[in-house]
């Protein structure tokens, strides 16, 4: 089989196309193209769903060219055409949903409609023999999810964020700190010259009893410690100086901060979300009896939390997964991957079917 995926869940424009299936163990992938749009919504410190959109649209047709010459085939050697249906900003998916259904109706193939949360998920076995039963964490700008994974398609929810998605705190706190977007590496890089226990930050629900996360509380935490690092940080804006005497009015007594502080705070702000994650994680392990740990989403290539994790599972005997690097930001190989699996299992969608902002994956 050979499938052409379209991917524009949020502000990345991506088309993959995959060859392999029945049993291969091996898919080819022919073409992956990618075109981020970091560089437009950095100016707005966040993604603008219409400048995401309006850039899909002027994207993708050259995407297309260029994954049809990179795979060198034609239009009529694709067995089925894919597209992400949601989670997502509804104008960025409607691009993409639309396109792949009007070249699955040209081309009179089939088309599938896939969960971008499920594109995650599965992203840790491409290349590998089979899905094979796991716990699966998924950290990512949206979504902090703990799955158990039975199959593909056969999923249950054990724990999800209730308030900020860890990769959307990364964001925000970067953005308090005047760092760069999108948040999480510059934070990363930050943290690898501070000292994680420098501040003793809130490890909220941590010990909760369930499997839920909750990262709101840990950014308000930063909030209030950031004004009196402001001042001090070198090279300090008058915009910034000025963002940091208002928010003084709501802050509370905090110790004196060094130069340094910044740095410090981005290390304790990374460890406390690894402390969660990994606990959770741990904790999903044990109440299920599952031996396999998969990683995937955007924040999984934090590499403090792949280290973090793969110890934790050596040290309890879990097996652990994770995806690499490039499939772990949005892309349109593990909309492709997810595709073949669901296609192997005779799964098809029907070219009514709507996209869905806020599609649940179980």
């Amino acid at each position: 089989m050979t499938i052409l995926a379209i991917e524009t869940s949020c502000d990345e424009t991506a088309v993959a196309i995959l060859r392999g299936g029945n049993g291969s163990s091996n898919p080819q992938l022919l073409a992956s193209e990618v075109a981020s749009q970091i560089a437009e919504h950095e100016k707005f410190g966040g993604v603008v769903p219409e400048v995401a959109s309006r850039n899909h649209v002027a994207q993708l047709p050259r995407l297309l060219e260029r994954a049809m010459a990179s795979a060198k085939i034609a239009i009529d050697a694709i067995d089925a055409f894919a597209a992400t249906s949601g989670p997502g900003l509804a104008s960025s998916l409607l691009v993409g949903n639309s396109a792949a259904k009007g070249l699955a109706i040209g081309a009179g193939k089939p088309f599938l409609a896939i969960n971008h949360v499920e594109g995650h998920l599965l992203s840790p076995f491409f290349a590998r023999e089979k899905i094979e039963p796991n716990i699966a964490l998924i950290v990512s700008g949206g979504h902090s999810l703990l799955v158990n994974v039975r199959g593909v398609g056969d999923y249950e929810i054990l724990g999800r964020t209730l308030d900020d998605a860890a990769g959307e705190a990364f964001d925000k706190v970067a953005k308090l700190l005047g760092l760069g977007y999108p948040g999480g590496p510059e934070i990363e890089e930050r943290a690898q010259k501070g000292d994680a226990k420098k501040f003793d930050l809130p490890r909220s629900m941590l010990n909760s009893g369930d499997l839920n996360f909750s990262f709101s509380g840990l950014k308000t935490a930063v909030r209030y410690l950031l004004p009196v690092i402001l001042s001090r940080a070198d090279n300090a804006s008058p915009a910034r100086t000025e963002g940091s005497r208002e928010m003084k009015q709501d802050a509370r007594e905090i110790p004196h901060f060094t130069r340094d502080d910044i740095n410090d705070l981005c290390a304790s702000f990374q460890q406390v979300v690894i402390d969660v994650l990994r606990e959770k994680s741990l904790r999903a392990l044990q109440q299920t009896k599952s031996r396999r740990l998969t990683l995937s989403g955007g924040v999984s290539c934090n590499r403090a939390l792949r280290e973090n994790l793969r110890s934790a599972c050596q040290k309890n005997g879990i097996e652990f997964l994770v995806a690499e690097p490039w499939l772990c930001t949005d892309n349109a190989a593990m909309i492709a991957f997810a595709a073949m699996l669901r296609l192997e299992k005779g799964i098809v969608s029907d070219l009514t079917e709507e996209i869905d902002p806020n599609l649940a994956l179980a």
